[in-house]
């Protein structure tokens, strides 16, 4: 690693280091620092973990405490096991035993596992306690935790982190991989440059190319075993419901959606005029919503879209005829306007009423957000078109 040097144009090399020669220990620091950012072992690009326990002991006759216990965004469990400067012979081997300890832990398991995680939080805060299950919600992005399939069989990844891999580590995790276990190895490195320190994170098995490659593969396989009784339900139901829902919309004044077709998603996307800034239909199991979801690749250019809207939020909510909920979503880099109405969604009795509510309603949001979307997509082609000057 090299420190660049604008005035001189010059680079200097960062001194690695070792943690033990800077003081760092492996649960008070290596462990802190990967709990509060998961996404440094992320595997790819779009690619989240949830941290759900740490310290794990809840074994049954083995008193073992495995590092960190987290969710990958497909519900797979993911253990987590640091070392410092030396990965060790037995690190596999230990990883492995915490692996099949967490193969026959439930649904309602985990969720209470990262109840009793979310608790311990609570307490050393003195805040109230999140329930586990919302944020488990909105972690997978689901309309309810039913549909979420969680710790199936043979799902759970290891993820091996240190800072030198013996080479025994490495042979047995390559050999793992070809019978279809996701195991990981994270590199850490610290570096010093004067008083400043840094962590250079790097995954060295597999290599970045083959792991997406194997990803894939993983992937589609989950997606071939998994197609259960119930989510195949859920997504006959959600085709139903787009399909009357479009054929309604069809019909009305808004025109957001004639070229979009019925899926099983709970979601429906239409464009707004302003590219990643959709606007959506939501069909839950408890709620329907009409929202404008800005989810740019920029979040400095979603935080922008969302101030200039909220500039103009009397203007804007008078419009549309009711008070909006303005979602700045801080902890992401997407931001949201929506209105709900709590229903029960899979009750097809209800459905004329609830396509009616989100017709009207979205109707509104459309107009009422018409105008100052256009000035915002104004003001960001300019934009654009004065960093494209600049660089020339």
């Amino acid at each position: 690693m090299f420190k660049i040097d604008t005035t001189q144009n010059r680079i200097t090399p960062i001194e690695a280091k070792r943690f033990a020669e800077l003081g760092f220990g492996e649960r008070k620091h290596l462990q802190e620092w990967l709990e509060h950012c998961p996404q440094a072992l992320a595997q790819g690009e779009g690619e989240e973990l949830l941290i759900i326990q740490k310290e794990f002991d809840g074994f049954n006759d083995t008193r073992e405490r495995l590092d960190l216990l987290a969710l990958d965004k497909d519900g797979n469990l993911v253990i987590i096991e640091n070392k410092l400067d030396d990965s060790g012979r037995d690190v596999v081997w230990q990883a492995l035993k915490y692996a099949s300890y967490c193969a026959s832990l439930s649904k309602p398991q985990v969720v209470e596992i990262y109840q009793r995680y979310l608790n311990q939080k609570a307490q050393q805060t003195g805040a109230a306690a999140d329930r586990a299950e919302d944020k488990l919600i909105e972690f997978f992005d689901a309309d309810g935790l039913e549909s979420v399939p969680i710790n199936r069989i043979g799902t759970q990844r290891l993820i091996l982190v240190a800072a030198q891999f013996r080479k025994e580590v490495t042979s047995t995790v390559l050999w793992l991989s070809q019978f279809g276990i996701a195991c990981q190895c994270f590199k850490v490195t610290p570096y010093q440059a004067g008083s400043e320190l840094f962590l250079n994170v790097e995954q060295i098995i597999p290599t970045p190319e083959s792991s997406d490659f194997m990803i894939g593969m993983a992937t589609k396989e989950a997606e071939e075993k998994n197609a259960d009784n119930e989510q195949k339900q859920r997504h006959s139901l959600r085709l139903a419901f787009w399909e009357q829902a479009l054929e309604a919309f069809s019909q009305s004044p808004c025109n957001l959606y004639n070229n979009i077709s019925p899926t099983r998603d709970h979601w429906l996307y239409a464009g707004s005029g302003v590219s990643s800034v959709p606007y959506s239909l939501i069909f839950g199991k408890n709620e329907i919503r009409v929202e404008l979801n800005i989810g740019r690749k920029n979040p400095n250019e979603n935080r922008f879209i969302f101030d200039q809207l909220n500039e103009q939020k009397a203007a804007i909510e008078a419009k549309f005829g009711s008070a909006l909920e303005w979602l700045p979503l801080p902890e992401k880099k997407s931001c949201r306007i929506q209105y709900a109405k709590p229903v029960d969604g899979y009750d097809k009795d209800n459905w004329p009423e609830m396509i009616q509510w989100l017709v009207e309603h979205m109707t509104r949001l459309e107009l009422a957000l018409r105008e100052p979307l256009k000035q915002i997509n104004l003001q960001l082609r300019r934009q654009l078109s004065a960093a494209e000057v600049e660089e020339a």
